[in-house]
């Protein structure tokens, strides 16, 4: 029976030998595959939900999509010389708005990393990211007003390289995260795998 036992666990060894090889030394397209594979599971199920339970939202990172935000690579002066007008007329100075944080905007590919919060605990000049609609991907874009209508925290946003703002009314329900730190191209990873899976979906 010792025998049995023993040649039941070589072959065990044996078996897990050449699955830790096929993964992590063989340098064959069925190797990557299953390592892209794997990935995917680790990151979508373990990392992603692990973060989100961290910073206290659905949506811990997020890539940014659009040009919604982006100031065309310009400095903040010479940006403001072209928005500010905006921004002036809804209460915001230039002051202001060069405290606030990303007064630089961001482009898309960069990737964000949000903040789970409260309508309550959002600031004028704080970039969030909200559900307007479940069909279509959240938007992140800067708050303008904060008011309290009817006892409810309602925020509107406008995105900096927009020339009007939001039509939404964003609440606690809406309401997924603020940004609170930007990590440039990475998102574009993301964005190309999307695209990629869209065309073989669609084609």
């Amino acid at each position: 029976m010792l025998q049995g036992m023993v040649k039941v666990a070589k072959r065990r060894k044996s078996l897990l030998g050449k699955v830790w090889y096929f993964i992590w030394e063989e340098d064959s397209l069925a190797s990557w595959l299953v390592n892209i594979f794997l990935a995917f599971i680790l990151v979508k199920f373990i990392i992603y939900p692990g973060l989100g339970l961290l910073l206290g939202t659905s949506y811990p990172v997020v890539a940014v999509i659009s040009g919604s935000m982006t100031h065309d690579g310009l400095g903040f002066d010479e940006w403001w010389d072209s928005n500010g007008n905006w921004y002036t007329q809804n209460g915001i100075t230039k002051e202001e708005f060069y405290e606030f944080s990303f007064s630089n905007g961001f482009n898309e590919g960069d990737i964000m990393v949000l903040w789970g919060t409260s309508p309550q605990n959002i600031k004028i000049g704080h970039v969030i990211v909200y559900e307007q609609h479940p069909d279509y991907p959240p938007i992140i874009h800067r708050v303008y007003t904060k008011e309290n209508i009817d006892g409810q925290v309602i925020l509107k946003t406008k995105g900096d390289h927009n020339n009007v703002p939001d039509s939404d009314n964003i609440n606690g329900d809406k309401l997924l995260g603020r940004a609170v730190l930007k990590i440039p191209y990475l998102g574009w990873v993301k964005i190309g795998f999307t695209n990629i899976i869209k065309a073989f979906m669609f084609k």
